[in-house]
């Protein structure tokens, strides 16, 4: 028997574009959009929401959403209604619980068979069923092609490809042993998504996460009602994505830029937005892919615009915490500090992947080996990878 984690004793609040966060510098919003897909129309209308109703940037998250900061009070009225314009906010009441990783490039580079269908079916799925609207802010779903870049992110509800015919069902991250064909995929992740609000119900209705239910992957799974397969290990998520020109299986090339420390200027989403003929595709690695380009020659004016596209970048392995000015409990404009190191070369511990906070909260720390970089008041401490 696995135990549950400490009971919740406070409701979830977690962000989204209706319910927003007072931060120090103002209100913030979190935008989902499942699988990091949006057109470039989209990407447009988040820029101009955040040039004339927040601080002009984007932040992008690890879950592939988008944050915005610095919004006025009452300013969650006139962005639900762009959102909701631009086919960004399909359900006021699900808006929350719209969490959902997809394995990047699927259908165009790689992978053992292309999830991207899933995505909106998944979602709208979701949106149409009234209880779902109950699952927690911070639960989410990762739909995998079979190259491991998001079934090791933990996500409650998973899919993993481990052949063109044979999908696994993830729970809590781990192999559940339960199988299906890739058509029948979407309706046994939603069926485990209601199962998840089963159990939880059961136990009190406090957890958050899959991994928080003593016992709750095990219950899930024979809540199900299907034959298992032997478990198989699923594959660690990697620390570091990539960047750069990559070539797709149809001979044509994506790009993808990272942002550093996931703050996209309005300007350069514009840019990326009027760069590419397709959909664009944001990651768990805040970088921002434009697929189906003839060649490479687009990266000079995104590198330009400050984006990163050399795989070797310090930028890479480097996170923050929001630091100074956007919370109070921060003691270091950590951002800015983080500027500065990598500007004169100065990172600490080799240029090992680590990262920055304002505070012993350690906000934001991404998952696997990392080196943390914490203010003190009297400067930064570091400690040992962990």
């Amino acid at each position: 028997m696995t135990a549950a984690s400490t009971p919740r004793d406070r409701a979830d609040a977690c962000p989204g574009a209706l319910q927003t966060h007072a931060a120090a510098d103002g209100r913030l919003a979190r935008v989902r959009v499942p699988g990091g897909a949006l057109t470039g129309a989209q990407l447009r209308v988040l820029a101009t929401a955040a040039r004339e109703l927040g601080d002009g940037a984007l932040e992008l998250t690890s879950r592939g959403n988008v944050q915005l900061r610095g919004l006025p009070a009452g300013a969650e009225v006139e962005l639900g209604d762009r959102l909701a314009a631009a086919g960004l906010l399909p359900s006021a009441t699900h808006e929350t619980a719209r969490n959902l990783l997809a394995s990047v490039l699927s259908g165009r580079a790689g992978g053992l068979l292309d999830v991207r269908a899933w995505v909106p079916a998944f979602d709208a799925g979701l949106c149409a069923d009234p209880r779902l609207a109950e699952l927690p802010g911070r639960f989410l779903a990762a739909f995998d092609d079979g190259r491991g870049d998001v079934a090791g992110s933990g996500a409650d509800v998973g899919l993993l490809a481990l052949d063109d015919g044979t999908v696994a069902l993830l729970l809590a991250g781990a192999d559940s042993g339960l199988r299906v064909a890739p058509g029948e995929a979407v309706a046994l992740a939603l069926a485990a998504t209601r199962a998840f609000l089963d159990v939880r119900a059961a136990d009190g209705g406090t957890a958050w996460r899959v991994g928080e239910l003593a016992d709750g992957p095990e219950r899930i799974a024979a809540a199900l009602g299907a034959p298992r397969a032997e478990r198989r290990p699923v594959p660690p998520a990697p620390a570091v994505g990539p960047a750069g020109a990559l070539l797709q299986d149809d001979g044509r090339t994506a790009l993808v830029a990272v942002v550093p420390l996931g703050r996209l200027t309005a300007g350069q989403a514009e840019l990326l937005a009027a760069t590419g003929p397709a959909d664009l595709q944001l990651t768990p690695w805040r970088s921002v892919v434009v697929p189906d380009l003839p060649d490479a020659s687009a990266s000079g004016a995104l590198a330009a615009a400050g984006l990163v596209l050399d795989p070797s970048s310090a930028w890479l392995s480097v996170t923050a915490c929001a630091g100074r000015p956007g919370c109070a409990k921060s003691l270091a404009d950590v951002r800015g500090d983080v500027v500065a190191a990598v500007t004169t070369g100065a990172l600490p511990a080799g240029g090992a992947r680590q990262h920055w906070v304002g505070c012993e909260r350690r906000c934001g720390r991404p998952r696997g080996s990392v080196v943390d970089v914490v203010a003190t008041g009297s400067g930064y401490r570091v400690g040992a990878p962990g």
